[in-house]
């Protein structure tokens, strides 16, 4: 009787330890975003491509990059919008520094944040009126030398 009620606790601890671990917070999970690629053009003439994570619906642009604590080199999150307005982003349970990249439906780069800071309340706003932003492992912009001026290129971006 002993070893029964313990194998059942245990199994209930492992499955909750399991749901804490592969669920993610809110339901939503990597899977759920799409997979693209986004390419960078500079003023150099140099061109650099990235993975990107598609943040097209409501859902999945209130959800972001939030509670993942990696995201590999060359990889990023693009968040479009129907229209260009002038958007609002935070960092709010986002435990990684982005660099943040704000793009008008031109695909030009209008203006850059660099190494936000995590999971703050602070508002980035884009100052203008944009189609899409581009998240970036902090640090990204800088070693690359990605400018304001340089151009995104991808389908969603273009209008």
């Amino acid at each position: 009787m002993y070893v029964n009620k313990l194998n059942s606790y245990l199994m209930s601890l492992i499955i909750l330890i399991l749901s804490i671990v592969i669920v993610p917070p809110y339901g939503y999970s990597q899977d759920q975003f799409k997979k693209d690629t986004l390419t960078i053009f500079t003023l150099k003439g140099e061109a650099h491509k990235f993975d990107v994570e598609l943040a097209i619906s409501s859902e999945q642009k209130s959800q972001g990059l939030m509670n993942r604590r990696e995201m590999p080199p060359e990889s990023g999150m693009l968040f479009i919008y129907e229209d260009e307005n002038d958007v609002m982003m935070w960092m709010k349970n986002t435990y990684l520094p982005l660099d943040m990249l704000f793009i008008n439906s031109k695909g030009e780069i209008v203006y850059i944040e660099e190494y936000t800071t995590p999971l703050s309340t602070r508002t980035i706003s884009s100052g203008q009126n944009v189609i899409g932003v581009l998240e970036l492992n902090a640090g990204t912009v800088l070693r690359l030398g990605i400018k304001v001026g340089d151009i995104a290129n991808h389908h969603f971006l273009q209008k």
